[in-house]
């Protein structure tokens, strides 16, 4: 169940863009992929500071963590709840994310989807796998809507 939740945590990070679709409006795309990306290069900050202030702001006032085997988190109470489960509880205290496409065409929502990877207080991996994060565009930019993601560990 720890490393269940631990992988919500990979909901999003280090964006690379292999394998980008783009449809139009083309700027708008490219604004939410330069967006996602400066967001997803702070996320794991979070964890190397113990700021989880920096990691509740990825998410947008009404986002949903929705890691597997656990009901959804919604709100930024959730959030800060999160990752105090993710820090004091698994361990995390580092991360990466690498997003293999983004779908959509960049005026409300855009869909990305990669891998991540969990690294405790030594730099040693713990946990990898994948995530769907549906992410809307707010009056305060780009931020994550929706974070599924799920470990491509056995969990035991």
């Amino acid at each position: 169940m720890k490393m269940i939740f631990l992988a919500a945590c990979m909901g999003s990070m280090f964006l690379t863009t292999a394998g980008v679709v783009e449809s139009e409006p083309k700027n708008s795309l490219e604004e939410a992929q330069k967006e996602i990306a400066a967001s997803n290069a702070v996320y794991f900050e979070a964890f190397v500071k113990h700021n989880p202030a920096i990691f509740v702001e990825r998410y947008a006032d009404d986002a949903c963590i929705m890691a597997p085997n656990a009901p959804q988190m919604c709100g930024r109470d959730a959030a800060t709840k999160f990752f105090h489960l993710a820090y004091d509880e698994f361990g995390l205290r580092n991360g990466k994310f690498i997003t293999t496409a983004i779908y959509g065409d960049g005026v409300n929502f855009v869909t990305e989807e990669g891998l991540w990877q969990s690294f405790n207080e030594k730099g040693e991996l713990f946990d990898d796998g994948k995530f769907l994060v549906l992410w809307k565009k707010t009056g305060k930019g780009w931020k994550m809507f929706r974070d599924s993601f799920s470990s491509n560990r056995n969990q035991k």
